[in-house]
């Protein structure tokens, strides 16, 4: 009987979220007007600005429309309408992007772009990276509260060039706030699993600096057993000499303390525990004198991660490891009669102490150099570049790459680019060793060739991307085992063609004077990993083999706007799934109501190493913005 009741219950529940989703009154549509059309223009004159700004954490700066690369942004309007209540969720509505959660709101959750592997991607907040030499299972440890991201930059493809080794098969880089108007923004939240979340963010701008601070705090009971997490954040952003050189400074620290369920080793491991701290502090600036535009900036970038097997006896197996990253950049943009160069330096040392691994230490030197020709009068532009690095621990190596894109008109836009690319051995891969896992300290750097051809369409309120990519990599680094009572040991497979497509299509419209925004993406992918027969794998041949994510936003008057957002992945190891996520907004002069319901048809599924997902996930949020 209990089963029969939590059922209808359920049922009951989903059709209650569908229809607070999408029904709206005869009366609030008949009085709009012309608000719907008004509401479209504005978005298409964003959509306009946004395709004019520069690609942040470069040395060409270059408008995302001239781009000969696969680039795709998510601004702060489609940030705050999205059911997604952190990063990890956030990037799940992009194709050619893979998010692996263990759980929700991203306590722990692993970064993949077009079927690499966690380690292959770059993970940036305002052009400073934040890789960690330890393992890529931290990267998203840093990630901000939304409500301070003005926009997040996604590239895909090779970016070893332009970013340096870490970007293996892509980056995203966050950018945070920089409208610092007076103002206070609080925001309350609760939902299923008992959680209480809570943030505060004060907007403060001064005769020769501006200021944010944000607080957060996001706790929860669990959706099972030992799933329960506690996480704070806490961000200072500040500009100084604003009227004159201004010089910017960004603080950040991440705490995460939540019980790790199956999360690692096996699913029987339920009563794992982490806790992670990331910190980061940077200083940047930029300095223009005559046709030069330099830009320095210093950062430290702190991490430090404690894993317990049984959580209520570290004496067991406990693993404690503090990373530090020290780093300085000089990139400069030179412009004159025979185009445009750009040059960079970067210095980066790190150090790391660890139970585990030992204590290590790494100097990386890297010299950046491009310069981007136009032909056919600015039709045709090139862009040939390398970077060079060098590695204390590991020698030199070299990136080379090309750009080229051509503008058939005003509206289409078609263009390709290739690049060698390598990542090196992280230091787990190179020493770890648990019950289940071994290193290898003699591991040899990946490598691969990659490129793709792209073609960009942008007419009134549609834009379409499309494109087709390869990667052929060797060397690459996984994790491999002939028998399943052996151990995982790390190895460098013989090698992994990967290679498939993507297509994104956005499209804004006005509809009986209601704003409606549409967003399909799709992306295929084809692995051929050459391991000798019955090898098993760890990561490289699970990556998605068919991906599909559609959005659709409705702004149906000044305080009503609904978001439902599907995805569709399939794996080979895993069965396929289909999961449907939804948010309504209510906004009221300085208020809004926001309820956001995650796999609201309640889908059996799971998104990396069988942890499953919860079958539903609600919550109820208010918001309070005071301008004084």
């Amino acid at each position: 009987m209990m089963n029969i009741f939590k059922y209808k219950f359920k049922g009951l529940l989903s059709a209650t979220i569908i229809g607070l989703c999408t029904i709206t009154t005869a009366a609030q549509i008949d009085s709009l007007d012309q608000k719907g059309q008004s509401s479209q223009d504005a978005g298409l004159q964003q959509a306009e600005a946004l395709d004019q700004v520069l690609l942040s954490g470069t040395r060409l700066m270059i408008p995302f429309a001239q781009q000969s690369r696969s680039i795709t942004t998510i601004d702060a309007q489609q940030i705050q309408a999205s059911p997604a209540s952190s990063l990890a969720e956030l990037l799940q509505q992009e194709a050619g992007v893979d998010i692996r959660r263990r759980g929700p709101k991203g306590s722990q959750a692993d970064l993949y772009i077009r079927g690499g592997s966690f380690d292959q991607t770059l993970l940036l907040i305002d052009g400073i990276k934040l890789e960690d030499a330890q393992t890529g299972h931290h990267t998203l440890n840093a990630a901000l509260p939304l409500e301070i991201i003005e926009r997040i930059e996604i590239i895909k493809g090779p970016a070893a060039r332009v970013y340096g080794q870490n970007a293996f098969t892509g980056a995203i880089n966050i950018v945070t706030k920089s409208d610092f108007d007076d103002a206070f923004d609080l925001r309350l939240s609760g939902g299923s699993f008992q959680q209480i979340n809570g943030s505060f963010t004060a907007y403060k701008s001064m005769d020769n600096s501006a200021h944010m601070v944000n607080v957060s705090r996001y706790t929860s009971r669990g959706y099972r057993y030992n799933t329960d997490y506690d996480q704070s954040s806490y961000t200072i952003k500040s500009t100084f000499n604003t009227q004159e050189v201004p010089v910017h400074l960004l603080a950040s620290l991440s705490e995460r303390a939540f019980g790790a369920n199956g999360f690692y080793a096996s699913a029987a491991a339920t009563d794992q525990y982490e806790e992670t701290q990331t910190s980061l502090v940077g200083l940047q600036t930029q300095i223009r004198k005559n046709q030069w535009i330099w830009t320095p900036r210093v950062y430290w970038r702190r991490n430090q991660d404690q894993y317990i097997y049984l959580r209520n006896n570290p004496t067991v197996y406990r693993n404690l490891h503090t990373t530090n990253k020290l780093a300085a950049e000089l990139h400069g943009q030179w412009t004159h009669s025979w185009g445009t160069t750009g040059i960079g330096l970067d210095l980066a040392q790190t150090y790391l102490s660890s139970n585990n691994l030992g204590n290590r230490e790494r100097l990386a030197t890297t010299l950046f150099i491009e310069h981007r020709l136009e032909f056919l009068q600015n039709k045709l532009d090139i862009i040939p570049g390398v970077a060079l690095t060098n590695f204390s621990d590991f020698g030199s190596f070299t990136y080379p790459g090309i750009d080229v894109g051509y503008a058939l008109s005003r509206q289409w836009r078609v263009y390709s680019n290739m690049g060698y690319t390598y990542r090196i051995p992280t230091y787990t891969d190179l020493f770890y060793s648990d019950p289940t896992t071994l290193g290898d300290a003699d591991l040899e750097p990946e490598k691969a060739l990659a490129y793709e051809f792209g073609m960009r369409l942008k007419e009134g309120g549609l834009k379409l991307n499309a494109a087709w990519f390869r990667r052929d990599a060797n060397n690459l680094i996984d994790y491999v085992k002939n028998d399943p009572d052996d151990l995982w040991q790390a190895a460098n497979v013989r090698g992994l063609l990967t290679q498939g497509w993507e297509a994104n299509l956005q499209y804004t419209l006005a509809l009986n004077n209601i704003t409606h925004y549409l967003q399909l993406g799709y992306t295929q992918i084809d692995d051929d990993l050459a391991v000798a027969p019955g090898e098993l794998s760890r990561y490289s041949i699970n990556s998605f083999k068919n991906r599909a994510v559609g959005q659709w936003r409705a702004r149906w008057s000044q305080s009503w706007e609904t978001t439902m957002l599907y995805k569709y992945g399939n794996r080979d190891a895993q069965d396929p799934f289909n999961v449907a996520d939804c948010s309504l907004l209510y906004h009221r002069d300085r208020y809004t109501l926001r309820l956001a319901a995650e796999n609201i048809f309640g889908a059996d599924y799971s998104e990396t190493n069988l942890v499953p997902m919860p079958k539903g996930n609600v919550l109820f949020e208010l918001i309070y913005k005071l301008i004084p």
